[in-house]
């Protein structure tokens, strides 16, 4: 893969870049403020890139709103946001526009090596990747989406693990079920939550937004 590592922390950007490199993936181009983040991501348009929410100038999102401005010129491009803290508002605009291709972790789960490169590969390939600690952080209010009412607690377990970018195998590894149970729960909440395949959304994407409590529109 190529990768585009954006974060104003030496120790921590040299870090990631020697454990992407160490895991036989290129880095194409470092960041250390939002306009080299967003200069980046537009000339390099990689396989997928890792950015801080927070760097210079103003040290408040300016990687969010570059990875942000780089998904609107380039829609679906791939991104995996790193941050100190749980910000939900963060993490709902980045699965607002149902595209997949994105990732949001904490900063430590970066230590955890095998963790932070498969999330890196979910995001690649399309998919979520999203921090249990971020997602237990967005349902710590309650989800007020009434189509969830209409899920089993069986579809209520394969969803939760499905927002933490799971595929149907690792669900039915972490559930103790089969493939082809974990395909028909996916098959009957994407029915309940009123999401259909038109080819142009991604379903999973859709499905975790209706969990998160986020803006979800059904196709």
């Amino acid at each position: 893969m190529r990768v585009v590592v954006a974060e104003d922390l030496y120790l921590l950007r040299d870090g990631m870049v020697r454990l992407i490199e160490a895991y036989g993936h290129e880095v194409v181009a470092t960041a250390t403020t939002g306009p080299e983040t967003l200069d980046a991501l537009r000339r390099h348009r990689p396989d997928v890139s890792v950015v801080d929410v927070r760097m210079p100038p103003a040290q408040s999102d300016e990687g969010l709103r570059a990875a942000l401005a780089a998904r609107r010129e380039v829609p679906g491009l791939p991104v995996l946001i790193l941050s100190q803290h749980v910000e939900q508002l963060y993490a709902r605009e980045l699965l607002a526009d149902g595209t997949g291709g994105i990732g949001y972790l904490l900063k430590e789960s970066v230590f955890d090596a095998d963790q932070f490169i498969d999330a890196l590969h979910r995001v690649a390939g399309g998919g979520t990747a999203m921090d249990p600690a971020v997602i237990a952080k967005l349902l710590a209010g309650g989800p007020t989406d009434r189509r969830l009412d209409r899920l089993t607690e069986r579809e209520h377990d394969v969803l939760r693990l499905m927002a933490e970018g799971l595929s149907n195998q690792a669900i039915a590894g972490r559930l103790f079920l089969s493939d082809s149970a974990i395909s028909k729960y996916t098959t009957s909440l994407f029915g309940k939550l009123g999401i259909t395949d038109d080819g142009n959304t991604n379903r999973r994407v859709l499905a975790v937004l209706a969990y998160l409590n986020g803006p979800a529109r059904s196709a």
